[in-house]
């Protein structure tokens, strides 16, 4: 069969796995509700797999759904992308692309992000400055930067990329030897491993109750720049870290770090992309802020 036949069905069941809902789905598509569900029923016998799970409280994505929609995501990014592209009769983009972003969001975010764009803009040129600590668009010349934290007032423009729980973690030959703690102040017993925007009294919830935030004053064992040396020191069993989620998820899956206290979590990270244009963004910065999105979306879900 010819693959471009079922690009309609593929938008369309991206648009229902969105809103969960076929109702929905009809209505923001200019569809009828049968119409969809025939579609969605056509492509799944197409396909040979159930991609919906269909039950009295609603639906559910099945594991081919799940796969498939990643990809419907960025396909129907880039339809819009074309149709915008076409309605502003813009160039292509070309020449350097600067940005910054934190070591936490190189690997499963920007990277992976950063493929794609240039396989859709080859002209375009990425320059990567990787850095905890926050960079000045205008002073440094640059077009984009991904920014982790609060933001503090200014005139560039941030547009929002999701949050990021922290979590304590240490390695199982740490926890051997040194026991693993039992309650929140008994971290005061142990080496932990802070980074620059950690400050005493470290924030702490609890997951049952994310509204009440505990003051925890610990004493620093080591304290570091950045998140990646952070984390070498508690991969060199030197002591307990307390990191977002999705950064040392690979580690824990891994076995080489076990998680300490797992009934409580650190903040829960803010993280933005900051551009400096005030008018309208050039394409391939539009481009990226969706596909920074999606990729920081599935490595939270991972975690």
């Amino acid at each position: 069969m010819n693959n471009i036949k079922r690009l309609p069905a593929l938008l369309i069941f991206a648009e229902v796995a969105k809103q969960q809902s076929f109702t929905l789905a009809a209505k923001q598509l200019g569809m009828s509700k049968s119409a969809i569900s025939q579609q969605l029923k056509r492509l799944e016998e197409d396909i040979g797999q159930q991609l919906l799970s269909r039950h009295t409280r609603g639906m559910s994505l099945t594991a081919a759904g799940e796969k498939l929609l990643g990809r419907c995501e960025l396909l129907r990014d880039q339809v819009e992308l074309v149709i915008e592209e076409l309605d502003s009769s813009r160039e292509t983009p070309t020449g350097t692309f600067a940005l910054t972003i934190p070591h936490s969001c190189e690997k499963d975010v920007v990277i992976p992000a950063l493929g794609q764009l240039c396989k859709e803009f080859p002209l375009i040129e990425p320059q990567l400055h990787v850095t905890d600590s926050p960079q000045d668009l205008i002073q440094n010349n640059l077009d984009v930067a991904i920014y982790g934290g609060e933001l503090k007032d200014s005139n560039y423009r941030a547009l929002p990329m999701g949050s990021a729980s922290e979590v304590f973690c240490a390695t199982p030959a740490y926890v051997q030897k040194h026991g693993m703690p039992s309650q929140l102040e008994k971290l005061q017993d142990h080496n932990f491993i802070a980074t620059s925007w950690q400050k005493r009294p470290l924030a702490v919830y609890n997951n049952n109750d994310l509204s009440e935030k505990i003051a925890l004053d610990v004493d620093f064992f080591a304290n570091t720049n950045t998140l990646p040396s952070a984390l070498e020191m508690a991969l060199h069993h030197m002591g307990i870290i307390l990191l977002p989620e999705f950064t040392v998820q690979s580690n824990i899956a891994s076995g080489q770090l076990v998680r300490v206290l797992p009934e409580y979590q650190g903040w829960q990270w803010p993280f933005y992309m900051v551009h400096r244009f005030q008018g309208e963004k050039p394409i391939h910065i539009t481009r990226f802020y969706q596909l920074v999105k999606h990729f920081f979306a599935k490595a939270n879900a991972r975690g």
